[in-house]
């Protein structure tokens, strides 16, 4: 089975709106990109959607910034057992991550006692189901293909003048874009 060129599309922007939930911590969104019983695997984080939102935002909450950057989507249509529309995707990324001195979860980045970047670069490996017509995460596995820890100057942003950085609510600039997956 091949997909139609808007069924390719409808996956790409949900995969393009889980990194923006991410990095502007509009946690919200999530509740409409994954289908309500979905499910999660990333290194130790695990479980139900709703769990690895929690456990996300205990890791990326603390974090000073964080940027997710996609790559290449492989698209696997197919029927599932019941006859139901099925995508397998693969997408590259690359994830950078600010992290503070005192970050409090050290068993995923380590506290170095001054600010760092920690990258990330790896996989996600997904179950997409159209389910009433519409297009959501059945099930995600996150793989690290590598990551690094760098030492890094000129990262606090804090005496930026307003509006020249990012904002992890509505002041940012992307609001009106993603508007559709805040209810």
């Amino acid at each position: 089975m091949t997909g139609t060129l808007q069924d390719r599309a409808d996956i790409a922007d949900i995969i393009a709106a889980y990194a923006h939930a991410i990095d502007r911590r509009r946690w919200s969104m999530m509740e409409r990109l994954f289908h309500e019983n979905a499910q999660f695997q990333f290194g130790t984080v695990a479980g139900d959607w709703r769990g690895f939102v929690e456990q996300a935002r205990a890791i990326i909450d603390p974090c000073l910034a964080t940027q997710h950057q996609l790559g290449q989507v492989q698209f696997g249509f197919a029927k599932g057992p019941d006859g139901e529309s099925i995508c397998h995707t693969e997408t590259y990324m690359t994830a950078m991550h600010t992290i503070p001195a005192g970050y409090p979860i050290p068993d995923v980045f380590p506290d170095k006692g001054k600010i760092y970047s920690a990258v990330i670069a790896g996989r996600y490996v997904d179950r997409f189901e159209k389910r009433d017509g519409e297009w959501r995460i059945a099930h995600r596995t996150g793989l690290y293909d590598w990551r690094e820890f760098r030492e890094v100057e000129g990262v606090d942003l804090s005496q930026m003048p307003e509006g020249s950085c990012g904002y992890h609510d509505e002041r940012d600039p992307s609001t009106p874009v993603v508007a559709r997956w805040l209810g």
